[in-house]
């Protein structure tokens, strides 16, 4: 008998089963329908998800309507509902901005934060809580999304017109309270002084290689002067004959052919190791000069910015009044009240001021102040002053910077960008610097990173793994932003922008904005300040800690992902049998189309196998409704590499059959102390989950018999799925390890009747068999007809791994 699995909801209209792949919604009540029960309740019109309304004064109504015929309040009538609104709307505005409906009650300072982080940052046995979230009542907490009843909460203020969390505060253009020429002398003065730190520099670096240049030169002619000397006086002592000279000769030749590559070799790395000190430091000193720079202009800014109100006679109760205008001094760091989420819930909400940016990068500048004017001249607030500068770095392809041959007079500036090219100065740097001559408080935080070359696990204990990032104040906060990992500069482009009259406007600009305006408990996961205030938690967290928190990267954040169990550390021990599991959960929006893969290796090399079989097949990636499992088992005692992909695709692109591409989304090193069983390797199967989600998900295929991934059988099985829309030439291939897939082929039959396929397969002997399944969608046409390569035209729907008894 057919029995309704996790794959299924209820029609809101029919109360018939919805499939995934036949539903529209959840819609903003959390309602299901069929896409052809999705119609006005009055009058029959069809309905999309951008179309339809519902009845906001009957809470217990669920239809849905066209924008004619919902549910409308009588003129001059206000239901007890609309009289709470009213009142909500007339509360006088609060500094403060949390908002109770959203952020729940109080204890503490905040509501959001109480939740806690997807893994809770919850370790026992020498584990971590993320001290940024007390420890109790905060297990539903999603990476900066709200649970289910708080976007209820967060869709019925939006429908009512009740302010958000964050108000942007109205600010005027920089143009208004201050001329242009003024921050440009300001400019010009500054200029002069990076100048002669420049010349400094140069001076310093030609003096060293003329000392180093001079040094290994006197060492060179002491040496040849031994090695001359020696040979003069083998060739006086030596009492054989010519051919015993000639050989002298020729061995003195290639001494001193070997010292010239050695000095040459010694002159080349102590170069090196001198550029390398003497460029760490010039970074400090060009940074000490950029900060005070930056303090100078912040003060002319704030100075003019306060002459301008008290001259407009701007007070407290005005528009531009000064508890709204940015500070004048630098606050304290201290953890943000709103989280990113509660700032902007869509990159697409910054689209104007990122195509300002994306238009600026593509033409040079002179200076900073025309620079940045025509960045933040159309900004309203200091988040989109931020913004634009943000994406201007991470749309200017700093790397391909080119320089007019006058920059490099002694006399002249250098260029505008020429600490980049030089190395003395780095992205974030260049932020802070910007950010003063937008008039917003930034500072450049050092500390380490989990940047490339890291592995979970590792110690910081030397200088491998030092990184600089910035935060920035804006929104009532200090806010994190790296500019360096947030570039992603040109997609599928080799060159730089043309600037110009010839620039392309049809390169697309890729960026990561989990870097941007980084909520702090997510940030940690990567960055680690020297200094404690810069974590902006609550309850700062120590070095130890960071070390074991779970190595995971944006696109984790970024999908919302979050692991389903607390513990997990950087490392995971396995138990005696050699099996360890890491269980991630996915948000509801995403279980459609989030693709997963993953990679197993020995940790200390890139080796993939085990006695001649890949490492793969000694994990069983599986999904159960919103969690993905990988339970690896492994083959022998050591330490692996478990990293774990994944990408969001549609079904469609899913069928094509063209390859994905995967990122990784986190990694773990996997600890296996004591193995007391012989592991043997899963069927060689295709790659990829297993179980039935993938055939559901991507072909509507729904599993009637067997809704796990493992199947305990005896010596015959059958497998039975419904179809919910049309799929055809179906295929399934048997795989036990230590027989020919060919010998399995006989074992396996199919039959289609109307919407229901079903696959008979009796089992030859006793053991372990994985089954995949193939299909196609009607429609799909084949390259050819020869049946041999028939399973390479079909597309690997799902596998069962099946345990075959005579007891079971």
């Amino acid at each position: 008998m057919y029995r309704p699995n996790f794959y299924e909801s209820s029609c809101n209209r029919c109360k018939e089963i919805v499939y995934q792949v036949d539903r529209i919604g959840p819609l903003k009540d959390f309602t299901f329908y069929h896409s052809g029960c999705f119609k006005c309740n009055h009058c029959g019109t069809k309905l999309t998800l951008k179309t339809y309304y519902n009845n906001q004064h009957d809470q217990e109504d669920k239809e849905v309507y066209c924008c004619s015929h919902v549910p409308k309040t009588g003129p001059g009538h206000l239901d007890q509902s609309s009289v709470g609104i009213r009142q909500a709307l007339n509360v006088p505005k609060s500094t403060n901005y949390i908002n109770e409906q959203i952020r729940g009650s109080r204890d503490g300072i905040d509501g959001a934060k109480r939740q806690s982080t997807p893994n809770g940052l919850n370790y026992s046995h020498g584990s971590y809580r993320d001290p940024s979230s007390p420890p109790q009542n905060d297990s539903d907490y999603k990476y900066g999304r709200f649970d289910a009843s708080a976007l209820h909460i967060a869709h019925a203020l939006k429908q009512t017109a009740i302010q958000k969390a964050y108000d942007k505060p109205k600010e005027k253009p920089i143009d208004v309270y201050l001329a242009r020429d003024e921050q440009a002398r300001l400019e010009m003065k500054h200029r002069k002084e990076e100048d002669e730190l420049y010349r400094k520099f140069a001076k310093k670096r030609e003096e060293e290689d003329r000392r180093v240049h001079n040094e290994i030169q006197d060492e060179w002619e002491r040496e040849l002067e031994r090695l001359t000397h020696k040979f003069e006086k083998e060739l006086t002592t030596s009492r054989r004959g010519h051919d015993d000279h000639t050989v002298l000769t020729l061995r003195h030749q290639k001494q001193k052919e070997d010292l010239e590559k050695n000095m040459t070799l010694r002159k080349t790395k102590k170069k090196e190791s001198l550029t390398r000190k003497m460029l760490e430091n010039e970074r400090s000193e060009t940074a000490a000069l950029v900060d005070r720079q930056s303090s100078e202009m912040l003060e002319l800014i704030s100075a003019r910015r306060s002459e301008y109100m008290q001259n407009e006679s701007i007070f407290i109760d005005d528009e531009y009044a000064p508890n709204t205008a940015y500070p004048l001094v630098a606050p304290k760091p201290a953890p943000p009240a709103l989280s990113k989420f509660q700032i902007y819930a869509d990159p697409v909400e910054f689209h104007d001021v990122d195509q300002i940016a994306i238009s600026v990068a593509q033409e040079d500048q002179k200076t900073f102040t025309d620079l940045v004017r025509q960045l933040v001249g159309r900004c309203t607030s200091d988040i989109e002053k931020a913004r634009t500068i943000f994406r201007w770095i991470t749309v200017k392809n700093l790397n391909t910077i080119q320089f007019d041959d006058d920059d490099h007079r002694g006399d002249t500036p250098m260029g505008l960008l020429r600490g980049i090219k030089y190395g003395t100065e780095s992205y974030h740097v260049l932020f802070k610097r910007l950010c003063s001559y937008a008039g917003l408080h930034c500072v450049v935080i050092k500390g380490y990173s989990k940047s490339a070359g890291y592995q979970p696990g590792v110690k910081f204990q030397d200088s491998r793994f030092r990184n600089s990032w910035n935060a920035v104040y804006v929104a009532g906060a200090w806010r994190f932003v790296q500019c360096n990992w947030g570039a992603r500069h040109l997609v599928n482009a080799k060159e730089a922008p043309k600037t110009g009259k010839h620039k392309n406007d049809s390169l697309r600009y890729e960026y990561d904005d989990h870097y941007f305006l980084t909520d702090p408990r997510e940030f940690i996961y990567e960055f680690f300040p020297l200094q404690e205030d810069w974590q902006l938690l609550k309850r700062p967290i120590s070095l130890k800690e960071f070390e074991n928190l779970p190595f995971v990267r944006s696109l984790f954040f970024r999908y919302g992902l979050h692991f389903a169990d607390e513990g997990y550390g950087a490392v995971v021990f396995t138990d005696d049998t050699g099996a360890a599991t890491i269980r991630i959960a996915m948000p509801a929006d995403m279980q459609g189309c989030l693709i997963f893969h993953y990679n197993l290796k020995f940790y200390d090399s890139e080796e993939d196998s085990y006695d001649s079989t890949s490492l793969k097949r000694f994990v069983m990636q599986s999904v159960i409704g919103n969690v993905v499992a990988f339970r690896v088992h492994a083959p022998c005692s050591g330490a692996f590499l478990l990293d774990i992909f994944a990408n969001a695709v549609t079904p469609q692109e899913y069928l094509t059959g063209e390859p994905m591409k995967f990122k990784s989304v986190c990694k773990f090193k996997i600890c296996c102390e004591e193995l007391q069983t012989v592991m043997v390797p899963l069927p060689d199967c295709a790659s990829g989950e297993w179980g039935p989600t993938k055939a559901t998900r991507l072909f509507g295929l729904i599993p009637i018999t067997h809704q796990e991934p493992l199947i305990f059988a005896g010596r015959n099985i059958e497998l039975q799925f419904r179809m919910s829309r049309q799929l055809t030439d179906f295929m399934a291939t048997l795989h036990k390890n230590g027989i020919e897939e060919k010998k399995l082929s006989k074992y396996v039959t199919h039959n289609v009747s109307d919407e229901i396929v079903t696959f008979i397969i009796s089992f030859p002997e006793e053991g372990q068999y994985g089954l995949d399944i193939y299909t196609r969608e009607v429609g799909q046409v084949h390259h050819n007809n020869n049946s041999s390569t028939e399973k390479h035209l079909l597309t690997h729907c799902c596998k069962y791994l099946i345990n075959s008894s005579k007891r079971n």
